[in-house]
């Protein structure tokens, strides 16, 4: 049986390497916009448009099963995982890193949209806005609070459109050591941070470093996913699940590595 991965994790690499090293027939699909990981598996790159959408796909390569390992933000995609797997009769499981906890100390809220979000930065100087894409519009609405002096702005993918002298961009992939964030966050009087609740060890430490210089943290918060038939937030525990039903059973993956963001 075939399994089609939706990846672009770190942890999809590991599933898809650990379940193709047990012989099971794996497909890993990404979109491929920040970097393009080597597997030992078949490797689809840049969606299912090119083929007819992703349920055409799934028939015609007689794909048995879904497993969705996208990043928790990816919510058009898993979407359609569940719609198609629906459409052709195939399970579909889904295993997302589990949503970094507030520690005593973190001084930390969500936001549900654009507008919640300009609502929460007034009064704001200097954000780093660490949320992946954002529109041109949003940063100038952003630009345009009377407090604002300066934005930060860190992606892992070089913005589209040009950006005014006052936002300074930083092209960066993590992980981050705890030191560089802390000192990136005083270097430009940072008074506000603006992220996803990702998830993961890699961008982890610029939450520890808003914690010890006390700056506020503003986490967009996770979309609403239709419900897949199953879904985990422990990478053994799904690689086993997979095995147990898709393949043969295996003792000797180890669980070595911490999740982390791409």
């Amino acid at each position: 049986m075939k399994i089609l991965l939706l990846g672009g994790t770190a942890d999809a690499r590991h599933l898809a390497d650990a379940l193709h090293k047990e012989g099971l027939s794996v497909i890993y699909s990404l979109a491929g916009l920040v970097r393009v990981p080597k597997v030992d598996c078949q490797l689809v790159v840049g969606g299912f448009t090119q083929f007819g959408g992703l349920a055409q796909y799934l028939t015609d390569h007689n794909i048995g099963a879904i497993l969705d390992v996208t990043h928790p933000y990816a919510q058009t995609m898993s979407s359609k995982a569940v719609i198609a797997a629906k459409e052709v009769g195939i399970p579909c499981w889904r295993f997302h890193r589990p949503a970094w906890q507030q520690e005593e100390g973190d001084n930390w809220q969500d936001y549900q949209d654009e507008v919640d979000l300009l609502a929460q930065l007034a009064g704001c100087s200097r954000p780093l806005l660490s949320a992946g894409q954002m529109s041109e519009s949003l940063l100038e609405r952003i630009m345009q609070w009377p407090s604002v002096e300066r934005i930060v702005w860190r992606t892992a993918v070089e913005p589209k459109f040009s950006l005014p002298d006052n936002i300074d961009w930083i092209k960066a992939i993590g992980p981050f050591a705890l030191e560089d964030e802390r000192q990136l966050l005083v270097d430009h009087g940072i008074d506000v941070i603006v992220s996803k609740n990702s998830g993961g060890a890699a961008t982890y430490s610029k939450l520890e470093a808003a914690r010890e210089l006390s700056i506020p943290v503003l986490l967009h918060a996770r979309p609403p996913l239709p419900e897949a038939e199953r879904e985990f937030n422990d990478t053994e525990e799904c690689l086993q699940a997979c095995l147990a039903a898709w393949g043969k059973a295996s003792t000797h993956f180890k669980h070595q590595h911490k999740s982390s963001q791409q």
